[in-house]
């Protein structure tokens, strides 16, 4: 199989641009310094119509500018595995893919196989993709739903400036034990981890600021359906903040919810919304509830 080409970008110099250095050009197109470094000393290249240049060169309306990043090598340690992958969105910049509850995004010490990182490691190697992995958005082992890859460290670079800025946006449905009283609720209360485990965390005042909002979407018997928002991104947010209101999630046995209609926690990422770094397109994909937790949401 053919060696696949290094990643690059290239824009052209409009008029307002014209005698700005290549250097400030750059900046504006949020490559980084750290970016250009490994350009100039890690294989990358900066050409202006075709020619190699530094990045003192001045600019004039017109030009072609390309940059061309070092290759990245696969990444060390991380078993490649032929894993089935469903993905819902790809082209040369990024991906989305649906995990299933029960697979790790990562591997961890007592997962180090089968994760959506092995699964990825494998299918890249088979696609001849010439990257690290580069998980943007991850989710708990339990939690099922959409999850977005960056195929390119720069790629990543971006998306986790528009994550910073509250601009990578994550809807969640799960299923509470209980009935909600409110149809709508903001819940803003500081997570920390618990002193007594390595997984837990709890609500705590010197926690980390976190805020998740819901709105009801069907009470049912013995349980409420609710839509969620993360304002904050902390480990375990949501089940931590829905357990502190009294209505943990069916199955999250850690938090206080029960096993006997679902084997794990009833949360499923269902949409994710972004604007695509390259094309400046907005993006935008739902994916429905799994099958387990159909069956506590839809009536007989």
């Amino acid at each position: 199989m053919s060696s696949q080409p290094c990643f690059s970008l290239s824009w052209t110099v409009a008029e307002e641009e014209a005698a700005s250095l290549l250097r400030e050009f750059l900046m504006k197109q949020e490559i980084s310094k750290a970016a250009l470094t490994d350009i100039k000393f890690k294989g990358g290249r900066i050409e202006v119509n075709g020619i190699e240049v530094t990045v003192r060169e001045k600019l004039k309306a017109g030009d072609q500018v390309v940059v061309t990043f070092p290759k990245e090598e696969p990444s060390s340690g991380l078993r490649a595995e032929s894993l089935p992958l469903d993905i819902i969105y790809e082209d040369e910049y990024l991906l989305v893919v649906k995990k299933r509850a029960g697979m790790n995004t990562i591997p961890s010490r007592e997962h180090p196989y089968e994760s959506l990182a092995n699964a990825l490691a494998g299918y890249y190697k088979e696609q001849n993709i010439a990257a690290t992995i580069h998980i943007a958005t991850r989710l708990d082992r339990d939690t099922s739903g959409l999850v977005l890859i960056a195929k390119h460290r720069h790629i990543h670079h971006l998306l986790s400036k528009q994550q910073k800025q509250g601009d990578v946006k994550r809807r969640y449905q799960a299923v509470a034990q209980g009935t909600l009283a409110l149809d709508q609720g903001r819940i803003e209360e500081p997570i920390g981890r618990k002193t007594t485990s390595i997984m837990e965390r709890e609500v705590r005042e010197d926690g980390q600021y976190a805020c998740t909002l819901y709105r009801v979407l069907e009470r049912l018997p013995n349980y409420t359906f609710v839509e969620l928002q993360l304002l904050t991104g902390r480990t375990h947010q949501i089940r931590v903040h829905m357990s502190y209101i009294g209505h943990p999630l069916a199955g999250d046995d850690l938090y206080g919810g029960t096993r006997d209609k679902i084997s794990r926690q009833a949360l499923h990422c269902y949409a994710l919304m972004f604007t695509h770094p390259v094309t400046r397109r907005t993006m935008s994909f739902t994916e429905d509830l799994p099958e387990d937790m159909k069956t506590l949401v839809v009536k007989k």
